[in-house]
């Protein structure tokens, strides 16, 4: 039989879904799982929007659609994006996608030729450098400082940038670090690539979870870092609507098209209902995305609270998203009966076997020395949850 591709090959597995599947199979068993470890809000989608999936499986919206996403999906994305964001894209230049995911695989398939570099600030969303490999493309990882928020440094980003960089990838607010940048940092960031004439690409997908000031859309602040960036959103995080598959992105019409044309020969497309749903998710009532913005900010206030009080942890208060990134490395070398550790991913597996609690390795997104919990839990399960890990953590000597 004949061996894989070299591609293939360099892919590696996601430590997220590795993690997420043996916490089902513990839940399965009947075992309690305090689960810190999905990255999806636990609210469901709200009724209007379901009721707007069921009307277009009603009227019999269930056929093929164009690739690039149906026309009035893309005018209210066009919509959402000029009036939150100040960016003014035409249909032409929007792209519906399965997953903010595909928008991104997308974008490097378009934009990068074989060892062209995309620089990747650390930490990053797991599938980053997964996605670089399999465009042939070469990640560059730009190391960030927990003592500066985990925020990109324009000089070492600077420093980064070769003859062969094609494309800056941003995450903004950060999963995992909670991370936000303001106006001047985000025009910092805007001249380098400009100057350097490189593509950027803004993954804005937490957006409507910052929590001190107002997200900026870094293609809002003039029309040269405009033309060199595609701005990728979904409705997932936002709406609830995880399972729905429905991303979309924002850029010059020459890359948005072939992007489409990409897409047209692996998905075919999203899904003919769920774009129905995100339009009513795009135009209809947005009181309860304010809603749970503040439900999130308290739980976010408590699980940094009560993880700074525990002996060894170092957790930032993070300005956005819906996850913390506290720094482990203080129970490096440390151990309990068979237990050795060494890693965020032996810790991860204490923590679950143990424990019962369910985090993310730091090891997933650049970073060994920290771990990823989730807040979309409940007030109860985070008290539950933490104090858990506490406990774990006091054995290990």
């Amino acid at each position: 039989m004949k061996n894989l591709s070299e591609r293939a090959a360099k892919v590696g597995i996601s430590l997220t879904t590795a993690i997420n599947t043996r916490t089902k199979q513990m839940i399965k068993e009947g075992k309690r799982v305090i689960n810190f470890g999905i990255g999806e809000p636990d609210f469901d989608t709200p009724l209007e929007i379901r009721e707007a999936g069921i009307k277009a499986i009603k009227d019999g919206f269930t056929r093929y659609t164009p690739a690039s996403g149906i026309p009035e999906l893309k005018k209210a994305v066009c919509e959402k994006f000029k009036n939150e964001n100040n960016i003014a894209y035409s249909p032409s230049q929007v792209v519906v996608t399965v997953g903010a995911k595909q928008a991104i695989y997308n974008a490097i398939q378009t934009i990068c030729t074989p060892n062209d570099e995309v620089i990747i600030p650390l930490p990053y969303w797991v599938s980053y450098p997964d996605q670089v490999k399999l465009a042939g493309a070469v990640p560059i990882f730009l190391s960030t400082q927990e003592d500066k928020a985990f925020k990109i440094n324009p000089k070492d980003l600077e420093k980064k940038i070769t003859s062969k960089t094609k494309i800056l990838i941003i995450n903004y607010p950060n999963n995992p670090s909670g991370a936000v940048y303001n106006r001047e940092e985000l025009e910092e960031i805007a001249s380098l690539v400009v100057n350097y004439d490189i593509y950027l690409i803004s993954d804005e997908i937490n957006e409507k979870l910052t929590y001190e000031g107002n997200h900026i859309s870094i293609a809002s602040l003039g029309d040269e870092i405009k033309q060199r960036t595609i701005t990728v959103n979904a409705v997932s995080k936002t709406y609830c609507m995880t399972g729905w598959r429905i991303g979309y992105a924002g850029g010059r019409e020459e890359i948005i098209q072939v992007m489409g044309k990409i897409q047209s020969h692996s998905t075919s497309g999203a899904n003919s209902i769920a774009q129905t749903a995100a339009i009513s998710a795009l135009r209809g009532p947005q009181e309860g995305v304010e809603e749970r913005k503040k439900i999130f900010q308290q739980r976010r206030n408590l699980m940094v609270d009560k993880l700074n009080q525990i002996e060894g942890i170092r957790c930032l208060l993070p300005s956005g998203a819906f996850y913390v990134f506290p720094n482990i490395s203080h129970f490096f070398g440390k151990g309990w009966k068979d237990w050795q550790i060494n890693n965020s991913m032996d810790l991860s597996e204490y923590f679950l076997e143990e424990q019962g609690v369910a985090v993310t390795p730091g090891s997933a997104f650049g970073c060994d020395e920290y771990v990823r919990l989730v807040y979309a839990i409940s007030l109860q399960d985070i008290e539950e949850g933490v104090d858990k890990i506490k406990e774990g953590l006091e054995r290990l000597k």
